[in-house]
């Protein structure tokens, strides 16, 4: 029997890496893994729907099933999750020391539907009060102008988001037009230290530990979409799917912890801090499927249909293909 031929269009995580060199294969599948980039990667896929299997943006997949029936169809494997409290930079010089600092301030977001950000916000409101409209936003490149949102905003009243056309954020955050920013990638001006930039939550870590013992969201940013005219064509594809990117994941989380000496990664303290994650979400520390998931996946339904994202809460059955809604046991 001929195998099916199909794209793959991901970043290379060490999760997905035992697809790329192909020991691990979806069952009935020949698989062409085309790693990219993920501004590169949502863009062309959003735009274009090349891929037949693609990494996708939550929030943005929320925002297009929201619409109606969209062209990818997701499934429970989340190729990237992230705390985001790290993710909130402000100017130094404005004295901003806490969240409070921010209300009436200028924040860039390179989209404003990025998950990072709609996560950030989320967090914002529910552990400190701050409500989107109390800032004005401004979108916009990172590091280059132009970068515009993959859907047009329709969003509550109140909430100000305007465009930054010439400039980019890093540029505008160093040169003071703007108070702060909001982004999943750190900015120049931050990085290379050419201004009084910092994070607002400088203990971000211990304050991202203490919020999952509180709520249990690790927070989700990516999915993965199957082509959903494939999802029609072969029903057995989803959970074929799901079980290959989960042995995959599986593979580089015993490779990275169980090292036999030599660390794999460039991290001093590789094993010390696998451990460490492990006492704190379990054994499988990045975990697929809905049940494990679910107040993640909760949390960032309401956080878009809150922020005015979405026209409705979804619930995790919503957003998955059936078929991989439960989980066999042997």
């Amino acid at each position: 029997m001929s195998l099916l031929p199909l794209t793959y269009g991901g970043w290379n995580y060490d999760r997905t890496l035992a697809l790329q060199t192909g020991d691990v294969r979806i069952e009935g599948v020949d698989l062409n893994v085309i790693p990219l980039r993920i501004e590169e990667l949502f863009y062309r896929v959003f735009h274009h729907h090349e891929f037949d299997i693609t990494e996708m943006s939550l929030s943005a997949y929320m925002m297009a099933i929201d619409k109606g029936p969209w062209e990818y169809q997701a499934v429970p494997v989340f190729l990237s999750r992230m705390f985001r409290h790290s993710a909130i930079f402000v100017r130094t010089d404005r004295g901003i020391r806490e969240p409070k600092d921010l209300i009436g301030k200028r924040m860039g977001v390179p989209e404003y539907t990025q998950t990072a950000g709609i996560t950030a916000r989320g967090i914002l409101q529910d552990e400190y009060g701050i409500t989107p409209e109390q800032i004005t936003w401004v979108n916009g490149g990172l590091e280059e102008p132009g970068r515009h949102e993959k859907f047009p905003l329709q969003l509550p009243p109140g909430v100000v988001v305007e465009s930054a056309t010439k400039k980019s954020l890093s540029q505008m955050l160093a040169e003071g037009e703007l108070d702060g920013m909001i982004s999943a990638s750190s900015p120049s001006c931050f990085e290379f230290r050419t201004a009084p930039v910092g994070r607002l939550f400088a203990d971000h870590q211990n304050l991202e530990k203490a919020y999952f013992q509180k709520t249990g969201v690790f927070p989700i940013m990516h999915t993965l979409g199957i082509r959903r005219a494939l999802v029609e064509k072969y029903p057995w594809l989803p959970v074929s799917v799901v079980k290959a990117f989960a042995q995959s994941k599986d593979a580089a989380l015993r490779d990275v912890y169980g090292t036999g000496g030599a660390l794999k990664a460039s991290v001093p303290w590789l094993v010390e801090a696998v451990e460490e994650a492990r006492a704190m979400f379990g054994a499988d520390h990045w975990p697929y499927g809905i049940a494990r998931n679910r107040a993640a996946l909760e949390a960032a339904a309401r956080w878009s249909h809150a922020q005015g994202l979405t026209s409705r809460v979804f619930t995790p059955e919503d957003l998955f293909a059936p078929s991989t809604h439960g989980e066999f046991k042997i």
